[in-house]
């Protein structure tokens, strides 16, 4: 049987397990549209501390962190890990809030729809999809890749394959089966990817003799006074910790969370296994470099290169699978729970049944297009920057809005949409070129830094001149307690009888 053949029938086999356990686990319950969106206060610390962990995971670890440690080293390693693992410590912080100012809430996109109106909502609820659409498209083509450069299967076919066993349990059993299936996928990951590590070692002669060439031919990749890894870091930093701010799977987690005290210590503990478990995977791209792979396929180009007994490809594989749907069903589920509150106003008679019905078409047409996406092999770790830059500028008037009563709808609006445009000016194309002739443009960096500042100027800029004017407004944070309900056929009721008076 040929590689390609074995490669299939891991990735069937895997995907189907995965899916038959997701499967098993939900026909054991009872799934509302409430259950399917945020499964309530339903999880303790362990399960909320391995779905945290395996839905911030993804087959990019794979991809991306090994091509940043080829190209920037250590110190762009370090940056990656703290950007990505930061944003665990800050839900730490602002979930038991969250949980304080709507008990009953459930998305992003509902929160700023209360807090800062129409016009926020929509350019929020735009950076959400777009965010996590990127990130679902890049899932795919991060595993339809992997399959392909270890056994030549074509990236259409995987990708399908891999996002039709996650529809199987997915649009099926909600969020809770979603969380069931990633404490699984945890326990897969975290022992694969140190396998990975110790077989790369010893397959290179063992940790000083995969270094010494590196420390000829490459020693700014092991200094931490890199300036341009230093750089690179830095902008990680930026990037991924506003992006995760809109990625829904978070806010879905902090209302499964049985209570405050958990929602703190799942996050915080997310925290601290998320940094070593990328940094290992960004220095296997620095093991990589001793060949000269220092691009996203850096990690399974050494593999290739070790020639490695097949046992360890399929172990590469499973690892890459099991990575993969942890992440998609999370996607998956929260995007469908992000439009949920868009079908109850477009439909407000139509009772909890059918929007679930709706968002479950809805899950299946968004999976169907990442797929065609996912089949032209882009570069992910330029898909992920390209969703990060949107969410840079509009990540702080949504923090700040938590605790400022003085933030309005329209300043937060605008400081947001201004910041992202002022951004867009310096980010580079495809090819890390600047697209216009102007300084600084083509530099990551700033192209992450200039909107976050933008935003912030304008808003305590015009709190500055509300107050020496006297034109302050203040928000009435118990609307949020008040006006956000359950998703329940009682609370659709309620709100049915407020559209008909």
């Amino acid at each position: 049987m040929s590689i390609g053949m074995i490669a299939l029938l891991v990735t069937l086999v895997t995907a189907g397990g995965f899916a038959l356990l997701g499967l098993l686990y939900a026909s054991k319950r009872t799934v509302n549209l409430e259950d399917y969106v945020v499964s309530r206060n339903q999880f303790g610390s362990w399960m909320a501390f391995a779905t945290i962990v395996a839905s911030a995971m993804g087959a990019w670890i794979l991809f991306s962190p090994p091509e940043v440690g080829a190209t920037s080293g250590l110190v762009g390693i370090i940056g990656y890990c703290i950007g990505q693992a930061t944003p665990a410590a800050l839900f730490a912080g602002i979930g038991p809030r969250i949980r304080q100012l709507m008990p009953n809430g459930h998305s992003l996109n509902e929160y700023v729809l209360y807090r800062f109106g129409n016009a926020m909502y929509v350019l929020t609820l735009a950076i959400i999809v777009f965010y996590m659409f990127i990130y679902l498209a890049a899932e795919l083509t991060a595993i339809s890749k992997a399959v392909q450069i270890m056994a030549d299967v074509p990236l259409g076919w995987t990708a399908l394959v891999v996002i039709t066993a996650v529809f199987v349990y997915t649009t099926y059993g909600g969020l809770g089966t979603t969380i069931f299936t990633d404490a699984i996928q945890f326990v897969v990951i975290v022992p694969l990817l140190l396998l990975c590590l110790v077989v790369a070692v010893v397959g290179l002669g063992g940790l000083g003799a995969a270094l010494q060439p590196l420390q000829q031919s490459a020693p700014e990749l092991l200094s931490l006074n890199n300036l341009p890894g230093i750089k690179f870091g830095a902008t990680l930093v930026i990037a991924v910790l506003a992006a995760e701010m809109f990625n829904q799977g978070n806010w879905q987690r902090i209302y499964a969370c049985r209570t405050d005290r958990i929602v703190k210590r799942s996050f915080l503990l997310s925290f601290l296994a998320i940094l070593p478990m990328l940094f290992i995977a960004g220095f296997l791209g620095i093991l990589a470099m001793n060949f000269g792979f220092n691009d996203d396929r850096a990690f399974f180009s050494l593999i290739q290169q070790l020639a490695l007994p097949s046992w360890f490809t399929i172990t590469v594989l499973v690892l890459a699978l099991a990575l993969v749907m942890s992440s998609l069903d999370s996607l998956l589920n929260g995007i469908t729970s992000v439009f949920t509150l868009d079908l109850m106003r477009l439909f407000p008679q139509m009772q909890s049944a059918g929007l679930l019905r709706l968002s479950r078409i809805l899950a299946v047409v968004i999976g169907a297009v990442s797929v065609l996406i996912a089949a032209q092999g882009y570069n992910v770790l330029y898909l992920f920057l390209l969703a990060d830059l949107v969410c840079a500028g509009a990540i702080f008037p949504i923090l700040y809005g938590l605790y400022s009563r003085r933030l309005t709808g329209t300043v937060a609006f605008w400081s947001a949409a201004i910041g992202i445009a002022a951004g867009a000016l310096f980010f580079p194309k495809p090819d890390f070129s600047p697209w216009l002739p102007i300084p600084f443009a083509g530099d990551l960096l700033v192209s992450f830094i200039v909107p976050l500042l933008v935003s912030i100027t304008i808003i305590f800029g015009w709190n500055a001149y509300s107050a020496s004017t006297g034109q302050i407004q203040y928000f009435d944070f118990n609307q949020l307690r008040t006006q956000i309900r359950a998703y329940t056929d009682e609370a659709q009721s309620a709100r049915i009888a407020r559209i008909m008076k």
